[in-house]
């Protein structure tokens, strides 16, 4: 999963070298080979710096909003609870991202493979990396 990552989303100027934590919404932290610890949001189509060091992140994890925001329990129960348990190498996604507005709802939400999710995040986010809000695009999609 390191070489998909770095694959996906290391135009952002990172070389990912371990994953730390995972969650069933197909959401990373991992650290770099600088001990920057990132985290990539599949549905939000986003990868962050969210701490710049091991003490950073510790922090990080002592703060109970941001917890929350990574558990998405409610998110995930509520997926699990329409297209059911997880797979091994799934992960639950939104069909359509929140990036094209896609919101977090029960028709909105799908299961794909791990890896698919994060090589799809990451192209998607580099191809809209310069988008203002509200601009319009036009997506075309290979088979």
């Amino acid at each position: 999963m390191i070489a998909d990552i770095n694959k996906a989303w290391n135009w952002k100027g990172f070389n990912a070298i371990e994953i730390i934590r995972t969650n069933d919404f197909g959401n990373i932290i991992f650290k770099t080979d600088k001990n920057e610890y990132w985290r990539i949001c599949p549905e939000e189509v986003t990868c962050l710096k969210i701490a710049e060091n091991q003490s950073d992140f510790e922090h990080l994890l002592a703060d109970s909003e941001f917890i929350e925001d990574w558990e998405m329990a409610n998110i995930i129960e509520s997926a699990k609870s329409v297209i059911g348990e997880l797979q091994a190498d799934e992960k639950y996604c939104l069909k359509m991202p929140a990036l094209v507005s896609g919101q977090y709802e029960k028709s909105n939400y799908g299961k794909v493979p791990f890896k698919e999710l994060i090589l799809f995040s990451g192209s998607l986010g580099k191809q809209t990396e310069n988008l203002k809000d509200g601009q319009k695009v036009k997506f075309k999609f290979k088979e």
